[in-house]
């Protein structure tokens, strides 16, 4: 949220997570205040009051969606024990696949998208603080000596980039067995590179 909307009302916190569900389900492309407005039980003109403009709203519905993204991956972390990061891959991936994250994933798809093709919109930044979320998040997962050597790096760079290029392929096809056997496939080379050929 906005530094203006730190401290939300009851109210806007009801009204974001109702237009949060609407996003879901019809994507933020073509979205339009007034059938929003309409769908949530409120008024364009309360909408604009609590969230500045239709901007402010769409800047609003991507940190409610980045918070549902970071919760997956805060429950990775353990600073005490490193998971590996194989197995955060691993874990990554089943929630990536499951069924129910689609609509949170299509939503992420359309903001990480726009924010390549309309840098300066309310999408600003987006694609690459989700990078940054994620890198971040995998090199937690690693062992300190693997997170901080150069290696460490480029193998979480790698990962990343499977798991981004499954989902987008997952999202426009579907096709669950096939993608996660190409996932599967790539991390069992990167278990050989750990010299784990469990």
């Amino acid at each position: 949220m906005s530094p203006e909307t730190a401290n939300p009302s009851p109210r806007q916190t009801q009204l974001l997570e109702a237009a949060y569900r609407y996003a879901l389900t019809h994507g933020l492309a073509d979205l339009s205040l007034r059938p929003l407005a309409e769908a949530i039980g409120s008024s364009t003109r309360v909408l604009m009051f609590l969230f500045g403009n239709k901007d402010g709203l769409v800047r609003a519905l991507l940190e409610r969606g980045r918070a549902d993204e970071l919760a997956l991956l805060a429950r990775l972390r353990q600073a005490d024990r490193p998971v590996g990061l194989v197995p955060a891959a691993d874990r990554v991936w089943t929630w990536l696949a499951a069924d129910e994250h689609r609509p949170l994933l299509r939503l992420w798809a359309e903001a990480y998208t726009r924010s390549l093709v309309e840098p300066d919109g309310p999408w600003a930044g987006f694609a690459k603080a989700t990078v940054d979320d994620w890198l971040d998040v995998l090199a937690a997962c690693q062992p300190p000596s693997e997170r901080d050597a150069e290696d460490g790096v480029i193998r979480r760079t790698l990962t990343l980039a499977v798991l981004r290029g499954a989902l987008l392929d997952l999202l426009a096809t579907d096709d669950v067995p096939r993608v996660t056997a190409a996932v599967q496939r790539q991390l069992a080379l990167l278990r050989r590179e750990d010299g784990d050929e469990s």
